[in-house]
């Protein structure tokens, strides 16, 4: 597997499905490479997570820099894989099209394409997106998209795309309700990556309205800096925390929060944080996200200006009492679960590998 993000970063799709994955094949999460100047050349390294997961990533010397697979640091990395794998690659999986070119250096049964994300439409992203996205549809084996957008996105490429979009495990986040205790000050909480993404603008506008509440986001700032963050009393930054340490920090919260801005970065997206939020037992407000408005509308209150946001958390503090709301998000966590989409996708990718001209229709 070939990722945009490194294994230890923030918990997302990737960590997921490879983990679950990993139980039954040995796996390979090949990151993009990183500085170390602890080297002189570049050295790539194999570090074993456990029995079956091994992280495996290129040192190279110099200057502090964000390297891509597209980068020149990252050219030996296919011919290191593909020497120490030999001729046993069953599936190579990209969840960057810019990690095909080292794919193509590898002898391998399937190529899956996991498109979770609009990665041409991120800050900073590499001009040579669009055209390797184009390129790896065509090239890959299977398709899989993360979300209703992204799927609608590929269709005119491949017409036999899955719709997969992102899951939950609903146990890991069951101790936030339990922990949770609601007398004092309302806390309404962000957790996930804190970058361009977010209305940082519309944060500061409602936090300003409900001066009496505590806003608490939880997660690493990326691709925006500091300075750019909103500051007032009732605002605080947390930092990253780990996967198992989020039930926790939400168990602090009374109101999820999905602020996110409404633009080209956006309009793809289908946040994880969704079904997250709803397993640990907390009503949520989000901005008109298409992907948030299709799927999740009828549980989700939405709101896209600070006065309307601002009055939807405060309508929204006693949803987690309501049982008609818990009833209407448990059918949706069960289906969610990344136990079944994990299993889904290894009957599809075990039909390949048994009938590889099998032609298959099924979509989750």
């Amino acid at each position: 597997m070939f990722s945009h993000l490194r294994w230890s970063w923030v918990w997302q799709r990737p960590q997921h499905l490879i983990a679950r994955l990993a139980r039954k094949r040995n796996v390979w999460f090949v990151e993009e490479p990183i500085v170390d100047p602890s080297v002189d050349r570049p050295i790539t390294r194999w570090t074993a997570e456990d029995s079956r997961l091994t992280i495996v990533r290129t040192h190279v010397p110099g200057p502090d820099r964000h390297m891509g697979f597209d980068s020149p640091e990252a050219a030996c990395l296919g011919r290191d894989v593909a020497q120490a794998a030999g001729g046993a690659i069953d599936t190579v999986w990209l969840y960057t099209p810019l990690a095909l070119r080292a794919a193509r250096a590898l002898r391998y049964r399937t190529m899956v394409f996991d498109v979770m994300d609009d990665l041409a439409s991120f800050k900073g992203a590499s001009p040579q997106l669009p055209r390797w996205h184009r390129e790896t549809l065509t090239a890959a084996d299977v398709v899989l998209a993360g979300g209703r957008s992204l799927h609608r996105g590929v269709l005119d490429t491949r017409g036999d795309a899955y719709l997969f979009p992102s899951g939950v495990d609903a146990g890991h986040y069951a101790e936030a309700s339990s922990r949770r205790s609601r007398p004092g000050v309302p806390v309404a909480g962000y957790v996930g990556v804190i970058d361009e993404r977010l209305d940082l603008e519309l944060l500061a506008g409602v936090a300003a309205r409900l001066p009496d509440w505590q806003f608490t986001m939880v997660g690493p700032v990326a691709k925006i800096s500091e300075d750019d963050l909103p500051r007032r009393n009732n605002i605080s930054y947390v930092g990253a925390v780990t996967y198992e340490e989020l039930p926790a920090a939400m168990a602090g919260f009374h109101v999820a929060l999905m602020p996110f801005a409404l633009n080209e970065a956006t309009r793809k997206i289908s946040p994880t944080k969704t079904l997250e939020y709803l397993a640990a037992g907390l009503p949520v407000v989000s901005t008109s996200v298409p992907d948030v408005v299709t799927d999740y509308a009828h549980i989700v209150r939405l709101a896209d200006d600070a006065d309307a946001f601002a009055a939807a958390c405060a309508d929204s503090l006693g949803d987690a009492h309501d049982a008609d709301y818990h009833a209407t998000c448990k059918p949706l966590l069960e289906w969610s679960d990344w136990n079944r989409i994990a299993a889904r996708i290894e009957h599809i990718l075990g039909n390949r590998n048994t009938h590889p001209n099998v032609d298959m229709d099924e979509t989750a």
